[in-house]
């Protein structure tokens, strides 16, 4: 309710300064064709001037005594009136009307730009359907409890993350990943809030309460997008309030020095004062940068990115190196058991059920393959303890067994006697009880945009390399597809840390290092980079939380996207500092040697400020990516 009260104030003050820049320029004409006499004319044009930019002068004097003096407010008003004083009654009314209309037109450009990245407001869940005695009742999703069984209906969003336990639909996904196709999804399927159910009627199982849902992420991580602003915004924020004040005690050198000093009329360097005051106003950078940040991460949400704010945007824009996690992000993720080893005496069956019981509560992709390949329920009660050791695999307790799954590198902790395999594909090492039983062989596959990311990336220069916790075989195999540059595998986590570290060393200057991850165990490494972006993040708490960019949907082509969009903000950003610096400095020269009229001040101020504004909005435009 606040929010729709405020979007309908929002739209009742656009209309009304729209009405209020109408009704100014309309007694603005009348004025210059009766032409009357004084003191009518001026009673006229100060109609004119106070309709339009009452709320200017007003913001101008409110801010003077919250000690915010030299703000481009105090310059207008400074100037405008000024300008009635030296009886330039059309000119101080056209500066303030044309003024406002600027302002006003500037607003609809942020408007633009910030409707790409509220558009993801739209996956904010209204409501949330329960079934009570037969009956469907729309509660609250905060209402909703974990365990909780909520219906899903045609056109309807999904309020909640949890496990489809009944149904089958196509999920509209776009408003999420920026992905047009949609998504089929059947009985244990995931169910994401924040997509919407485009037919079929879904049964839900709530697997966690809204305050910690997908969507209730994202829409905190959108409304503190603009937070973290670049060097490149921090500098405009300076340069205004060391640039304001001194344009300020230069007006007032020049109104009065050359007249003291050569003894011309006061009336002529008070307007050339005046004139350069309107000229100074430092809007098209305060306004436009900030703007064409904006846009850049508005352009990025449109694709499916999401941009943490714009220092990360401006950290893009000049990558040294990028390193990749391999499961997940450049391989499907999605493995299957392709074969067993067992030792002599050992069965296969007996190789994979007592891996199993190791990844009895595992969701990593490649615990989930054993268990699917094993299919057999296993015995919860009889297990007894599992722990998990970082990077290296599992350990259980089982009935009075201790039983091993892993790398090999988890057989040497334990002092196992293993045999190791060097074969394509991901190895997982078995142990029973300090015995060596055997090794299963999980193989994952390219993503097929992968080879075409990695493509992109080198024609922007990039280094790219890949850091796995999978042996040679596989990394190397993997690799023969890609062709990356370098490739780092049986890592642990600290290990991947470290490699990222050696990259930091490396680069030079300003340059960035950028590392891409599924965002399930990349956490410290995600962290550690300049830029961490989280591929596949739908649905992970982990991704959003530790990356500064997050990809919504598993596209590596998205990478290339994202960074390329970044260049262009940047590029944008950079020419509209230059053009506004340079056609101020001009503008200024002109005014204060008496070249430059008040309306030339005019274009100067809000001319410059609206030019680099449309060219802030081409920032929005960004390629999808996708094929």
């Amino acid at each position: 309710m606040c929010e729709h009260e405020h979007n309908h104030e929002h739209h009742h003050n656009k209309k009304s300064t729209l009405a209020r820049i109408a009704a100014a320029i309309i007694i603005f004409i009348t004025a210059m064709l009766l032409n009357p006499a004084e003191p009518i004319r001026f009673i006229i044009f100060f109609a004119a001037y106070l309709i339009a930019g009452a709320d200017i002068v007003l913001k101008a004097i409110r801010n003077i005594f919250r000690g915010e003096v030299f703000d481009e407010n105090f310059l207008m008003s400074l100037a405008t009136a000024g300008a009635f004083g030296i009886r330039e009654y059309p000119e101080a009314a056209m500066v303030m009307i044309l003024y406002q209309l600027g302002e006003y037109l500037q607003h609809k450009a942020v408007e633009k730009s910030r409707a790409s990245i509220s558009s993801l407001m739209d996956i904010r869940p209204d409501y949330a359907n329960i079934e009570k005695d037969g009956k469907i009742i729309k509660v609250s999703p905060e209402k909703i409890k974990k365990g909780d069984v909520i219906l899903v209906q045609t056109g309807e969003k999904i309020p909640l993350d949890g496990i489809i336990i009944d149904g089958q639909a196509a999920l509209d996904t776009s408003a999420l990943t920026g992905e047009s196709v949609p998504k089929e999804v059947r009985y244990g399927d995931d169910a994401i809030s924040g997509c919407i159910n485009i037919n079929g009627i879904l049964r839900i199982k709530v697997e966690k309460e809204f305050g910690e849902s997908t969507v209730s992420k994202i829409l905190e991580l959108v409304e503190h997008a603009g937070n973290k602003k670049s060097k490149s915004e921090n500098f405009i924020t300076r340069f205004a309030k060391i640039y304001t004040p001194i344009v300020v005690i230069g007006a007032v050198f020049l109104a009065l020095v050359p007249p003291l000093i050569t003894g011309a009329s006061f009336a002529i360097w008070i307007e050339r004062a005046l004139t350069f005051l309107v000229i100074s106003c430092p809007c098209a950078l305060v306004i436009s940068v900030p703007l064409g940040f904006f846009a850049g991460i508005g352009g990025a949400s449109k694709a499916g990115i999401l941009i943490k704010g714009s220092c990360y945007l401006e950290a893009l824009s000049k990558p040294y190196a990028i390193a990749f996690d391999k499961t997940g992000t450049l391989t499907k993720g999605t493995f299957e058991v392709i074969k067993i080893n067992a030792q002599p005496g050992v069965t296969e069956e007996e190789v994979l059920a007592n891996a199993a019981i190791c990844e009895t509560y595992s969701g990593h992709p490649i615990g989930l393959s054993i268990k699917k390949a094993r299919a057999k329920k296993i015995d919860n009660e009889c297990l007894l303890k599992i722990n998990e050791i970082s990077g290296k695999g599992i350990k259980a307790e089982y009935h009075n067994n201790t039983i091993l799954t892993g790398s090999g590198k988890l057989m040497e902790e334990f002092s196992i006697n293993f045999i190791p395999v060097n074969e394509p594909g991901t190895v997982v090492y078995v142990a029973k009880d300090g015995k060596y039983l055997g090794s299963i062989t999980i193989a994952d596959e390219v993503k097929p945009d992968t080879v075409s990311a990695i493509s992109e990336l080198k024609k922007l220069g990039l280094k790219t390399i890949m850091l796995t916790g999978d042996n040679n075989t596989s990394a190397y195999t993997i690799n023969e597809q890609l062709g990356l540059d370098k490739v780092y595998s049986e890592l642990l986590p600290a290990d991947k840390v470290e490699k990222i570290e050696e990259l930091l060393s490396e680069k030079r200057g300003k340059k960035t290092v950028i590392f891409a991850g599924d965002g399930i165990n990349d956490a410290p490494v995600l962290t550690r980079a300049d830029v961490g972006i989280a591929m596949g993040a739908l649905g992970s708490d982990a991704a959003i939380e530790a990356a500064d960019v997050v990809i919504m949907d598993d596209n590596p082509l998205k990478i290339p996207t994202v960074i390329k969009g970044a260049m262009k903000t940047m590029a944008i950003v950079k020419q509209n500092i230059i053009f506004a610096i340079g056609i101020k400095v001009i503008f200024l020269i002109l005014g204060a040697i008496g070249l430059m009229t008040m309306w030339g001040a005019v274009f100067a101020d809000v001319g410059v400020t609206l030019i680099a504004v449309l060219n802030s909005l081409r920032a929005l435009k960004t390629s999808n990516g996708q094929k």
